[in-house]
């Protein structure tokens, strides 16, 4: 079964959005070209997708000392992403949604964090997750706008 949100019951739950000065479609390629994350996200080390990035299609990334083997279980062409998969204890979801806001994009991302690591420290795990959800939108929106410079 494919998940098509967030575990809304999940201990800990991180919401955030940030504005883009960037064209939708140019923030959607840097989001979904997952072997270009470390080109823009000093944070991740490793960054692998094999082949396009499609509902079902598994990817391996590195952040923060953590490996994690990620699932794709939505995508909503320039609108939605969601995926998701286990590290250390911690099983996370992720979903990424995008609009056209003016001459920008509205980025709002929303991440679900579950399993014993977090049960056994929620305000821990809340605060990692804000601060990386935070890091992980203003390289975007800064990559975004750069590239819109170049």
């Amino acid at each position: 079964m494919t998940a098509q949100d967030i575990d809304r019951s999940a201990p800990v739950i991180v919401r955030d959005a940030i504005h883009v000065d960037a064209p939708l479609a140019d923030v959607w390629t840097l989001h979904t070209d997952i072997n270009n994350w470390t080109a823009w996200r000093a944070d991740v080390t490793v960054a692998r997708l094999d082949g396009p990035f499609v509902t079902g299609a598994l990817f391996h990334w590195e952040t923060g000392g953590l490996s994690i083997n990620s699932r794709i279980h939505a995508v909503e062409p320039q609108r939605r992403t969601l995926w998701g998969g286990p590290a250390a204890g911690i099983e996370g979801m992720h979903m990424w949604t995008f609009t056209r806001d003016g001459g920008g994009t509205r980025v709002v991302t929303e991440e679900s964090w579950a399993g014993p690591v977090v049960i056994a420290d929620s305000d821990r795990a809340r605060a990692m997750l804000t601060a990386s959800i935070r890091i992980w939108l203003e390289g975007l929106a800064a990559t975004a706008v750069r590239s819109q410079r170049s």
